[in-house]
């Protein structure tokens, strides 16, 4: 079968390889993939992998084969797979506890669109009460961002959307976001929460705008570039303020579940910003690194 495997030349970071079938364990079912969804950290951080191994974590597919063991979902349930080892292929083997059922409502594609990006959006969400907390996103113009101004904003509170240029800020207004900046330097409030996906110096800008009681999560670092804080910059009295790493990636199919259910009822829409044909990965890859894509690109398995 066909395949995209990690490729550490120039010609990187993925290309087509023929790869031999899956065969599935007693508690694992057989996917057939008809869409795959694209990370920035899985591309631009693949030397993490080895050269040759099938790459990808999130996609879309139909159940063709069900686990033997009688668990997970039966043959022809449409599936979405989230952090899935292996996932670009056009089959694969996958235990049950990382398939999501995609109702009939929802479109098989945009559930590729799920995985590691709506999975991170839900779980920091849900750490604590947002009912008329004050938000913070940054980077909210990629996948994980548009995922989380829409969750924060259906937990009821109020959303800051941070973007790295005003041309990066259109539709998230329209997602649930009160503000969307380009610069923190334009807030006059203190924030409850903030989610992070850039890093780098703007972890130390949004620390000085946290509200008492407050915490930073981290779940990215797409700049780059290492965060310093000024000496005194941690230390301060009132109710303890945090930072946090995000801590175990794997989503579960109940957390796929609850969002695939929201986008059922209408309630949270996939952040697609490219479809495409996976033939065509090589421009999609150079497209996401050149940050002309908002949202996710989700690519056609033909």
């Amino acid at each position: 079968m066909r395949a995209l495997v990690v490729d550490h030349g120039e010609s990187g970071p993925v290309r087509f390889a023929d790869v031999d079938d899956p065969v599935p364990s007693s508690d694992e079912a057989l996917v057939e993939i008809r869409h795959i969804g694209l990370n920035f950290g899985e591309l631009n951080y693949v030397d993490q992998w080895p050269a040759g191994a099938v790459h990808g974590h999130d996609a879309a597919g139909v159940v063709v084969r069900a686990a033997s063991d009688g668990s997970g979902p039966p043959e022809g349930t449409r599936v979405a797979l989230g952090m899935t080892s292996h996932a670009w292929a056009e089959r694969v083997a996958v235990s049950p506890a990382s398939l999501g059922t995609v109702p009939e409502c929802v479109d098989l594609a945009d559930g590729a669109a799920l995985g590691i990006a709506g999975a991170t959006a839900l779980r920091v969400l849900r750490k604590r009460s947002l009912l008329a907390r004050d938000v913070l996103v940054t980077g909210a113009s990629g996948g994980v961002g548009h995922f989380a101004v829409q969750l924060a904003a259906l937990a009821g509170a109020r959303v800051t959307a941070l973007v790295g240029s005003p041309n990066r800020a259109a539709g998230l207004r329209e997602l649930g976001a009160d503000k969307v900046l380009s610069d923190l330097a334009e807030v006059e409030h203190r924030f409850d929460l903030v989610l992070d996906t850039v890093g780098g110096p703007l972890v130390a800008r949004a620390w000085n705008l946290l509200a008492e009681g407050g915490t930073v999560h981290l779940v990215g670092y797409s700049s780059g570039q290492d965060t310093t804080f000024p000496s005194g910059a941690l230390f301060g009295f009132g109710e303890p303020r945090s930072i946090a790493t995000f801590g175990d990636m794997t989503p579960t199919s109940e957390e796929l579940t609850d969002l695939l259910d929201l986008m059922a009822a209408g309630r949270l829409s996939a952040p697609v910003g490219l479809r495409g044909d996976w033939r065509d990965v090589g421009d999609a890859v150079q497209a996401l690194f050149a940050r002309r894509v908002h949202g996710k690109i989700v690519l056609d398995v033909l």
